[in-house]
């Protein structure tokens, strides 16, 4: 795996903000999924166009492949008691403390927020579900991520089930309405369990959309990023070079990286849905732009300066001010035009992050 060596960079902070009014943080997903908003922003002929989400079919070549995020949202979110303190002396007031998993280390280990952190120190004995699973926490990791053991009551039980018991689909906090149908935070193409949070440039996807797609010839390729904190957590250093992206597991079988060379080695563009899979790429890609084989972590941070190996064309949300999110997309088609074409987004009342509107940069 290419490890990404970036220029020296003198940009900050401050040069990733723009102003968003509150009313445009999209609270609930459309229905359809493609009848949302898409901005199209043409780097060659330097133009940008208003569509709806379904004309991203008149943008893909039947020699493109579109490649897309598998991974499946898991009911990360678990509230529990803290039933034992590090010392060995139970915890008689049971004080409430609640999880956040990140990242699946072994089968029965995870990273983790904690919250409050007060109450999950290493050597700490948490319990959920009145005894469904009980969780020591071994230890303290990158970024102040309790690394958890998890233990479910029932023998033969996987984590993976007791969640399913216990837990709930974590929704970003800026969503403050409850969600009616947890499905519509995961994408239709959802299969691999594993992530914090959605990959939600696939939500605007249907199934009839891609059937269309695949009917005209372009290919469909499959990669695996489960999301984590290295998506979500917040830049908080000045110059953002000194930011540290926090490791997040991917996939790409050898089958799907013949699928992708093939194409491009054809004449095809490799079209990425979302950042993940945008990431994915980058992280595997060669030197020349041949994907390879890989299955492990990545801690791939892509801001302006970063020279693209695999991605030809992506397809976006709208991401938060000063986000590693929008330093991508900024490396990817400039930082000027990408602020630039916020604040048209603003002025045309596009629906903005994770249940909002899409982009399409050609």
């Amino acid at each position: 795996m290419i490890k990404n060596e970036l220029p020296e960079t003198s940009l900050t902070l401050s040069d990733f903000h723009y102003e968003l009014p509150e009313e445009l943080i999209a609270q609930t997903p459309v229905y359809p999924r493609d009848s949302s908003r898409l901005m199209v922003i043409d780097r060659r002929r330097d133009t940008v166009s208003h569509e709806v989400f379904t004309s991203v079919i008149d943008h893909l070549d039947p020699k493109d492949v579109l490649v897309i995020n598998e991974t499946r949202v898991i009911p990360a979110r678990i509230i529990g008691r803290r039933v034992k303190r590090a010392s060995g002396e139970a915890d008689e007031s049971c004080a409430p403390v609640e999880l956040l998993l990140l990242k699946q280390r072994e089968i029965d280990v995870w990273e983790a927020l904690a919250g409050p952190g007060k109450r999950a120190r290493p050597g700490d004995v948490l319990e959920f579900g009145d005894g469904v699973m009980t969780a020591n926490v071994e230890n303290v990791g990158e970024g102040g991520c309790r690394i958890v053991r998890f233990i479910p009551r029932d023998e033969g039980e996987t984590v993976y089930a007791a969640l399913h018991r216990l837990g709930t689909v974590p929704l970003p906090p800026y969503i403050k309405e409850k969600l009616d149908d947890p499905e519509r935070y995961q994408t239709v193409y959802a299969r691999q369990e594993g992530s914090a949070a959605a990959p939600t440039a696939g939500l605007h996807f249907t199934e009839e959309l891609l059937e269309i797609i695949e009917q005209k010839g372009i290919a469909i390729a499959k990669v695996l990023l489960h999301v984590g904190l290295g998506t979500f957590r917040p830049v908080k250093e000045e110059h953002i070079r000194d930011h540290v992206m926090h490791s997040e597991y991917i996939s790409v079988t050898g089958e799907t990286a013949d699928l992708i060379n093939s194409r491009r080695a054809a004449g095809g563009r490799i079209v990425a849905v979302g950042t993940t899979s945008c990431r994915t790429l980058e992280s595997v890609a060669d030197e020349n732009g041949v994907i390879m084989p890989y299955s492990g972590d990545t801690g791939i941070f892509i801001y302006p300066g970063y020279r693209f190996r695999a991605t030809d064309a992506l397809i976006t949300n709208f991401h938060l001010p000063e986000s590693t999110l929008l330093m991508l997309v900024s490396a990817f088609a400039g930082r000027e035009r990408m602020l630039a074409a916020y604040r048209e987004a603003v002025r045309e009342r596009y629906r903005f992050f994770s249940f909002g509107d899409a982009m399409m940069i050609l």
